[in-house]
Parts: structure tokens; C-alpha cells; sequence
């Protein structure tokens, strides 16, 4: 007999979420706005895709295209995907419009009202529709040393969004907690939605040459100084495990005298666009996913590990510790010798390698996708009824 909840009641207003995160990306960012994608068409028989269509035409007509004060149009159509509302070039000039009017930048449409579901907080909105932004961290207002973002244009956009918008989603009750702080908003502003997780089906791809089953330790995440990879090399270096150190993802921000300490690392592997396949095979197949992050509003590496049945070293504060929820072996991400020892436990202990790939699989439902779509669920009702008290005089 399953055990799993009726899916919620499906909505029959267009839903819309905005197209810009949803390609091939392996971000953690873009994983999200997939998976909100996949969540959204579950959700309602209106599901739609804000898509922006770009010209070639000149900074001074990007400029020209922002001034308008008044709001854009946006013309239904669909392609291949499925149903769309179209706009040209619109997040170039919507930031472009933010930077001159410091207001969101309005947009309007022919549909029946519906929700807007922006994946990223963009200065757009929907007029006459709920406009819901995901804010994925606060690392560029409480962290701005480990971020190429601005921090005051950052809070302008985000400001903005708290006097103009409906709400703001986040993936963790740590995000949820550093938004609420930074910004100085309502707390019922921020809703933690989680993130989901779903590697269960997912294709695999062979090892690289070199590489065997619980045969190396892996890190995953762009190559930038937030990923704390300078310390946990000198942990790996400090450790003394003969076990390689595979790390996998794009160069990012400053990562220039980050990737000089991998290749200076005996033993240190570089592995820069591995494809989802091989990622998934990867986490996988490591001996243990090693995390010392130090800052994150989620952190999907750790989640999918264990989902996979792999062994996780993260940082024991934050969204990952949450995320693992006494699953993972933590450590101090300050301390290099923190990171050293657990590295060392877990290449030669068979035991404990056991006992946290049991731990993670039992934590891992925790990030199912029908969970994830249960809450998105929720907030949008909740975001309804607000608007429908709102609109009889009532206080929501």
C-alpha cells in the first residue's frame, strides 16, 4: 500500500515562471528553476514560460527600450515546450530600467491574473498578477567578501521587491533566517519552500580513466573562494590519504590562485563541464562527497549524495548542516584540522562509511520532489487567499 500523499488540487489560473534560469546549466541555481518548472506543470492546467527575445540592437537602443516608464506587453504564444508569454529583451532592459528609476520594471498581459513565479530576483513584475520571487541566499548582503555581486544594487533590487511583490520563496530555513535579517522585512514575507532532490532515475556515464567505485574523495561546485577549496586542499595535503581528490565544476569568480593550489596538489584531479550523466555517476560512486563550504543557501551536492547512498563531509552550520540533517559527518570549515581529520576518518574507516550512506538514504525523502510540490502548493493557495481578502477589504 503506498503511503504517499493525494497530489494537491491543481490550479486553473495561468502560472508562469521566467525562462532565463531554465537551460542546461548544472548550477544549483538552474537545478532549481528546473525542478520548480517540472513542480509548476503538476500544479496547474495553465502553465506558462516567461521568455525573453533578444535582438542584436545596440546599447543605445537597450537604453532607449528601458526609459518607458510605462509597462511592457507581453504577447502569448507557445513553441516546443509548451504555452509562453514573450517580451523583447526583457531582463537587459529591465535591469537597465531598475538602475534609472530604482522600481520594478512592469510588465502586462491579456491572460486572466494568474501567479508569476520569478526564479531569481529580477526587478520585473506582472501587473494584476501575484508576482513571487526565489531568493536563493543572503550570501551578497551578509557575505559580500565571497560574491562578485554588488551589495547595495543587490538590496536596492531586493527592497524593491519587498515593497512591490507578493513574497519571497528561499530553499532553506538558514536563507530563510539570513533574508529576514538582512532585509529587516515581515518575516511571513519569506517562505522556506526547500529544494528538491531526484537522482533516482537519473542516467549515468562511465568513470573517467583513472577512477574506481569508493576509489576517490570528490568536491563539487564552482571553482570560487565561497567554496572554501583553499582549506580543503591543505585538509586533503594534511591528511595523508593516498585516496585522489576529484574536483568537479566550472571555474568561477577569482578562481585563479585557486586552481594554481589544485594543480600544485599531488593527487588533486581538475574535471571542469563534467555533463549531468557524469556528475550523477560521480557523487555516486565517491567515497565520499567532501563540502566544507562557506556560505550556501541550500547546497544541492550534499542533498543528491545522499540521496545516492554516498558519504558526506559538510560544514556543521548553515544550510548544509541543516540540509543534512544529522546525516553527515561535520566539521569546522575554519579549521583546516577539523577538515583533516574527517577526510582521514573517512578514507580508512569502513565502519563509518557505512553508517553515513545508511543515514543519508534515510534523509534523503526529506527532498522529495511530491514534498516540494506539496509546499509550493501551499504558498500559492496562501498567496490567493491574501489577495482575495485584499481585493473584499479584508485584512488577509
Amino acid at each position: 500500500m503506498s503511503h504517499e500523499p493525494p497530489p494537491p488540487a491543481r490550479l486553473t489560473l495561468p502560472l508562469c515562471l521566467d525562462a532565463r534560469m531554465l537551460g542546461d546549466g548544472g548550477t544549483g541555481v538552474a537545478t532549481y528553476a528546473r525542478a520548480l518548472a517540472t513542480a509548476t506543470r503538476a500544479l496547474t492546467d495553465r502553465p506558462y514560460r516567461l521568455v525573453a527575445e533578444h535582438t542584436d540592437d545596440g546599447r543605445a537602443a537597450r537604453w532607449s527600450g528601458a526609459v518607458p516608464r510605462a509597462a511592457r506587453h507581453l504577447r502569448a504564444g507557445a513553441d516546443a515546450d509548451g504555452a509562453t508569454l514573450l517580451g523583447r529583451d526583457l531582463f537587459r532592459r529591465a535591469h537597465v530600467h531598475f538602475d534609472l528609476y530604482r522600481r520594478l520594471m512592469p510588465l502586462r498581459c491579456d491572460l486572466p491574473a494568474g501567479i508569476m513565479h520569478w526564479t531569481y530576483p529580477v526587478p520585473l513584475r506582472v501587473e494584476g498578477w501575484i508576482n513571487l520571487y526565489t531568493v536563493h541566499d543572503a550570501i551578497p548582503l551578509d557575505r559580500p567578501e565571497l560574491t562578485p555581486i554588488a551589495p547595495r544594487r543587490h538590496r536596492a533590487v531586493l527592497d524593491a521587491i519587498v515593497a512591490g511583490g507578493d513574497g519571497i520563496t528561499t530553499v532553506s530555513q538558514a536563507a530563510r533566517a539570513a533574508i529576514v535579517a538582512a532585509l529587516g522585512c515581515d518575516p511571513a514575507f519569506v517562505v522556506d519552500t526547500g529544494q528538491p532532490v531526484d537522482v533516482a532515475e537519473a542516467a549515468r556515464a562511465s568513470l573517467p580513466v583513472g577512477l574506481t567505485p569508493r576509489g576517490y574523495l570528490l568536491a563539487v561546485g564552482t571553482v570560487e573562494p565561497r567554496k572554501n577549496l583553499v582549506a580543503l586542499l591543505a585538509a586533503y595535503r594534511r591528511s595523508g590519504t593516498e585516496l585522489p581528490l576529484l574536483i568537479a565544476g566550472p571555474d568561477g569568480w577569482e578562481a585563479g590562485p585557486i586552481l594554481a593550489d589544485i594543480a600544485a596538489t599531488p593527487g588533486a584531479i581538475r574535471l571542469r563541464y563534467p555533463p549531468r550523466e557524469l556528475l550523477v555517476t560521480l557523487l555516486a560512486e565517491a567515497r565520499a562527497l567532501l563540502f566544507p563550504s562557506l556560505a550556501e543557501g541550500f547546497g544541492l551536492p550534499v542533498a543528491e549524495a545522499m540521496a545516492l547512498g554516498t558519504p558526506v563531509l559538510a560544514g556543521g552550520t548553515g544550510a548544509p548542516a541543516e540540509v543534512a540533517g544529522g546525516a553527515a559527518l561535520l566539521v569546522d570549515v575554519t579549521d583546516v584540522d577539523s577538515i583533516a581529520a574527517a577526510i582521514t576518518r573517512l578514507a580508512n574507516d569502513d565502519a563509518l562509511v557505512r553508517d553515513l550512506a545508511a543515514r543519508g538514504r534515510a534523509r534523503a525523502p526529506a527532498f522529495a520532489p511530491s514534498r516540494f510540490a506539496e509546499r509550493l502548493a501551499a504558498i500559492y493557495r496562501a498567496a490567493l487567499q491574501r489577495r482575495a481578502a485584499a481585493s473584499n477589504g479584508r485584512s488577509p
